[in-house]
Formats: C-alpha cells, sequence, structure tokens
C-alpha cells in the first residue's frame, strides 16, 4: 500500500512541501493533524470522553488518548478530518456540529518518533451522555468517560489520578466494564502545554448556550 503524503510546514506554520508519514516522524517535520474532544454536559456535570487505542497500533498502543484523531493527509481539508469521528467512533459529524478550538502546536518526543503536530482541535459538545458507539476496532478498543473538573486538575498536575469509566472490547470481542483510577502514565504522552491550552478552552465553552 501507498504510504500517505502529509503538508509539512515550518514552526510558524507556513506550508513548506509534503513528505510521507514515516519521513515526517523520523525527521520531527510540522505537520496537521486533527483532534476532536467529546463532552456531555449532563445537570451542570461535564464528562470528557477518551479512547482507548488499539493493542494494534503501532504508536501508543493500549493508552488512553484524544476521542477521536488523525492526521490529515495532503489532499485533505481540515473540514475531510470529522471522517475521524466517524470512522474511529461511529459517530455522524457535520462541521455546524463541532466548536472550533483553533491550532494549538502538540510535540510528542521518543526514542522512535519525533512527533511535532499543528492539531486542528474541536470541541463536540452534547446535553447527553455519548452512548452509541460504533468502535473501528483496529484503531480503538474502547471509550471512558471522566469528570471534567478532575481531567482539568489532572492537566494542571493538580491531582495525580483521575477516575475513568466505560468499557473496552477484548481480542475475543467481549465487552467489559471499566472503572477505575489512571494516572499519567496511561495516557498518550502530549505535551503539557497542549493540555492546559485545551482544557483551558473546553472550560470556556462548558456554560456557553447548546
Amino acid at each position: 500500500m501507498k504510504e500517505e503524503l502529509l503538508k509539512i510546514f515550518d514552526e510558524s506554520g507556513n506550508h513548506i512541501g509534503e513528505a510521507s508519514r514515516s519521513e515526517v516522524h523520523k525527521k520531527g517535520l510540522w505537520h496537521e493533524t486533527f483532534h476532536c474532544w467529546l463532552l456531555s454536559v449532563v445537570e451542570d456535570k461535564a464528562s470528557i470522553y477518551f479512547q482507548i487505542r488499539s493493542h494494534l497500533k503501532k504508536d501508543y498502543p493500549n493508552l488512553f488518548d484524544i476521542t477521536a484523531a488523525g492526521h490529515l493527509q495532503s489532499t485533505e481539508t481540515v473540514q475531510d478530518g470529522l471522517r475521524e469521528v466517524k470512522e474511529e467512533l461511529g459517530i455522524e459529524v457535520k462541521m455546524e456540529d463541532v466548536i472550533p478550538l483553533g491550532i494549538i502546536k502538540n510535540s510528542i518526543i521518543l526514542e522512535t518518533i519525533k512527533d511535532h503536530e499543528l492539531s486542528h482541535v474541536f470541541l463536540l459538545k452534547s446535553n447527553k451522555p455519548f452512548t452509541d458507539f460504533n468502535l473501528q476496532r483496529e484503531e480503538v478498543s474502547g471509550i471512558v468517560k471522566a469528570d471534567f473538573n478532575q481531567f482539568y486538575q489532572f492537566a494542571h498536575a493538580l491531582r495525580d489520578t483521575v477516575e475513568v469509566d466505560g468499557f473496552q472490547i477484548t481480542e475475543t470481542d467481549e465487552k467489559i466494564p471499566i472503572q477505575k483510577s489512571v494516572d499519567k502514565n496511561q495516557f498518550v504522552s502530549h505535551e503539557s502545554n497542549y493540555l492546559l491550552d485545551v482544557v483551558e478552552l473546553i472550560k470556556n465553552n462548558i456554560h456557553n448556550e447548546f
């Protein structure tokens, strides 16, 4: 299968060409990603949702992550990124359904990858809990939610753990409930400034009218 091409940028966000995904991560080139966070607000209680990355994923298997996210290929627009919500979670979303939170720089540097992202971040907010998930199993093995205030404190390093509640589908297709306390080692290691920006932007939107 032909490797996907991504647009590449300088650190200021100027488009400077294209490169393969493997080259982008090997050389640490800036590229575009699409991030969509799901948030439900029911009776003034806000819950934020995380996906559990599939054990089949090359990068960060079995870790908690942004509800739906993916790379934007060189031929795609930001609006095309909405496919990630449909593909990964089975939720049909239109551009008018999401709240744009802006472009946030997000870097993850490991021995095996240099991931410098210009992330187009969106919020999908509902006044009902999200329950109707149809997961893309090779990408996502489960969904959990956490109290947003807890996660806000967690992102600000005011607490070491956060309580999550949801489900995971096993390799034998068994759907098992999850209810536990998790620490930062169980999350994809996004840059702290990225998470701080995200939780502040979401907090500002929680009390807006639906």
